[in-house]
């Protein structure tokens, strides 16, 4: 049996998953990974981004706003 997890209890999610969640498009999310603005793991070709990168990277956000 198969348990799907609810998206707040991922630990990785995609490049797709992550543009979702952070309400971007997939290619922002793509330029803020190439910028090093957004953490990412590389496993082969696949890369994923951690729940813990995408907090800190909106903690990050927020930080910013003037």
């Amino acid at each position: 049996m198969s348990t799907v997890l609810a998206p707040a209890e991922q630990l990785l999610y995609t490049s797709e998953e992550a543009a979702t969640v952070l309400r971007f498009g997939r290619s922002t999310v793509y330029e803020l990974m190439a910028a090093g603005e957004l953490k990412f793991v590389k496993r082969g070709r696949s890369r994923r981004i951690r729940r813990s990168d995408l907090e800190a990277f909106v903690d990050n956000l927020e930080s910013q706003t003037v």
